[in-house]
């Protein structure tokens, strides 16, 4: 069998960036595209991606993970597609990809609804549906009461699938933000314009992407060696800084991106900010959370929090980082929104709590400033002196804690392999830890029998 050709490799490089494929087995693909363009590493870069990749699957014996890797997709419309295809004369047998497509799911809806005289949005099955004199009228006689009916229902459920496709693919966008930025969104003639470039961001994209671990300290930063020695090799002439500035916003890459590319930024940024404010607003308002010490209580919706948590926290760096080098910092004077805590389990604050520690001091913070979806709308101020203020209150420095600055540029980690988690509980074995998530261990729910020979 051929070896992947460079593009061949780039390509898989960039479908890694929607992709939850462990840091290892990046390395590994960025040692062979480096390989395969006959390109000569220094030795800082050949030793830490020798490292990273010598964990990688391909060189593992078992060459297996538990671990899915790709992040959950929204089921999709296929199966009520080939339904309203069967039933309606006007509607075509479509590709398998036109479930995932909101707009040719409504295209589908609406030429549907025109066949039997129903109006896009006309769901009330008491009210909206034709009677038999409307029907005759709409030219409909020919078809029975329940053939007309089956067809309606058929409408009514696929306008409420359609809602839920355009809502879990809004969710899916906010989860890989907040884990990778902006790194799913780049195409692929930006990534690919620089070898150096793509395996930097591929790299550090990966290790965005990992999973967080049941611990009572602090997640696993994601700048480590590999990533500074991959860093080091971008150079002026050749990198793509825009490309970069899409995952790494630091003042060093920022500097060398044009200021029109800084504004197109900062305005997507700030659209999603507020497409993220929204999204806690609604998390919020169905059941409201415990802020002073954000510990999670029966009927919180913590997987949707924390995941629009991470996500604001992600974009709010951006947003800050590219306001700062615009030299347009003096909005913060007026409008300078607070970090947004994740919710903590009952038993990792106990743990907390037996360790000797507390409620970290940003939670303080977080119960005193106003909510986010508040600032973004102008409701109640939250200017850069209310944060600084509510800050020495509670003895945080507001500069080191991002509270009214950009992040500082965080200092490279040694590197470690990803561990394999179930449910965020690290398991030595592949083999064994896919046999505990089978299971229920460590799901906080019923175990099964089987699990008793494990435990």
């Amino acid at each position: 069998m051929p070896s992947p050709t460079s593009e061949q490799i780039l390509r898989e490089l960039h479908a890694s960036l929607t992709l939850r494929k462990r840091p290892e087995d990046v390395a590994r693909l960025i040692q062979d595209m480096y390989a395969a363009q006959g390109t000569d590493l220094d030795a800082a870069t050949d030793t830490a991606l020798a490292k990273a990749a010598a964990h990688s699957l391909r060189n593992l014996w078992h060459g297996y993970t538990s671990m899915r890797e790709e992040f959950a997709r929204p089921v999709g419309a296929q199966r009520q597609l080939a339904r309203a295809a069967s039933l309606f004369t006007n509607v075509p047998h479509l590709p398998g990809s036109a479930g995932d497509d909101p707009a040719r799911i409504e295209e589908v809806i609406r030429r549907a609804g025109e066949e039997i005289g129903r109006a896009y949005g006309q769901n009330d099955f008491g009210m909206d549906r034709l009677d038999r004199s409307e029907r005759a009228a709409a030219g409909l006689g020919d078809i029975s009461k329940r053939q007309y009916n089956k067809r309606f229902r058929l409408l009514r459920r696929m306008e409420g699938k359609l809602a839920r496709v355009i809502h879990e693919q809004r969710r899916l966008e906010v989860v890989m933000t907040g884990k990778g930025a902006l790194a799913h969104a780049l195409p692929y003639e930006l990534f690919a314009a620089d070898p150096d470039t793509a395996a930097f961001i591929a790299y550090i994209t990966a290790r965005g992407h990992m999973r967080s671990v049941f611990t009572n300290g602090r997640q696993r930063q994601v700048y480590d060696e590999v990533a500074q020695a991959l860093f080091q090799r971008l150079t002026p002439e050749r990198a793509r800084w825009y490309a970069v500035a899409h995952v790494h916003p630091t003042g060093e890459v920022l500097a060398h991106v044009s200021d029109e590319d800084l504004t197109r930024l900062l305005v997507r940024w700030n659209g999603f900010l507020r497409q993220v404010a929204d999204l806690l607003e609604d998390a919020w308002n169905r059941h409201p959370l415990e802020r002073d010490t954000m510990i999670v209580r029966r009927g919180d919706d913590s997987s949707t929090w924390n995941q629009a948590a991470q996500a604001w926290n992600t974009a709010r760096a951006h947003w800050f980082a590219l306001l700062t080098e615009l030299g347009q910092d003096e909005i913060l004077d007026r409008i300078c929104p607070g970090k947004v805590p994740r919710l903590m389990a009952a038993d990792v604050a106990y743990w907390h709590r037996m360790r000797g520690g507390g409620l970290h001091p940003d939670t303080y913070v977080w119960a005193e400033l106003p909510l986010p979806w508040e600032v973004l709308r102008g409701e109640r101020p939250c200017p850069r002196s209310l944060v600084e203020a509510v800050c020495a209150r509670h003895r945080v420095d507001p500069v080191a804690g991002a509270w009214t600055a950009a992040r500082p540029t965080a200092e490279a980690v040694a590197f470690r392999r990803t561990p394999e988690l179930v449910h965020g509980v690290a398991v030595a074995d592949p083999l064994m830890a896919g046999a505990l998530r089978s299971a229920g261990v460590f799901s906080g729910k019923q175990k099964r029998a089987a699990a008793q020979e494990w435990t």
